[in-house]
């Protein structure tokens, strides 16, 4: 129901927009070099074959590898492990203030002359805590009693999960206030998608590439059923 009711009002205002907004055809346009798609993509490919691009793009594709499982797959650990989704999901309400307060905070350390200084001292701190949620998926089935998990074990995980935050959020702040530093404002538009598309996709690959190898490299065992091994998914079903 709360989907479908912001879908309709997503629907509906998108629609008048489109219909009451007129352009202001006064207005000289801005120059700009690309005057058409084809133009726009034969200008996306000059920049791609630009080498600083390329070796950038290199590093933001490769450079959230190393955290990549801890970010996918810890939040579906831990429901596995028996933690309520529900509890999971109320501890992201507190995170709402956090995420708006860090990019304003960030900001002050990313608007000078090396904004991808912030990104660099992030990055460890964010492999460390990795380490943690590794820790903190251990520790879930030992602390679990019968009337679920006791407040301590709550409170570590927000504790965690904003620490873990701060670290997200200065790298992701960090590498926005560095593409539209470097974008050529002359195309800055194209120049600054570009970027952050591979911004985005050196994220999204790692993790699907995390989730796909769950099961291969989860270790299975059959309790009561000695003669019997869980190395598949069929197996484990049987």
């Amino acid at each position: 129901d709360f989907l479908f009711f912001w879908g309709a009002v997503f629907l509906i205002t998108t629609t008048l927009v489109a219909l009451l907004k007129k352009e202001n055809k006064e207005l000289t346009p801005t120059k700009e070099e690309t005057k058409g798609i084809t133009d726009t993509y034969r200008l996306l490919f000059s920049i791609i074959k630009m080498p600083a691009v390329l070796t950038f793009c290199l590093l933001i594709l490769t450079a959230k590898v190393g955290f990549s499982a801890a970010d996918a797959v810890t939040g579906l650990k831990l429901v596995e492990e028996g933690v309520p989704k529900e509890h999971l999901a109320l501890l992201a309400v507190p995170m709402v203030p956090l995420q708006i307060i860090l990019p304003l905070i960030i900001s002050k350390y990313t608007a000078g002359p090396q904004p991808l200084n912030t990104f660099y001292k992030a990055m460890p701190f964010r492999l460390l805590l990795g380490l943690e949620f590794a820790f903190l998926v251990w520790w879930t089935p030992k602390v679990k009693h019968e009337g679920g998990f006791p407040v301590y074990y709550y409170a570590v995980v927000l504790l965690s999960y904003a620490l873990h935050q701060i670290t997200l959020y200065s790298m992701y702040v960090a590498i926005m206030a560095f593409n539209a530093k470097v974008s050529d404002p002359l195309i800055g538009g194209t120049y600054m998608t570009l970027l952050n598309t591979v911004s985005n996709l050196g994220g999204n690959w790692p993790s699907t590439v995390a989730l796909w190898l769950v099961d291969p490299l989860t270790v299975k065992e059959c309790a009561g059923a000695q003669e019997h091994t869980c190395g598949t998914t069929h197996a484990a079903e049987v």
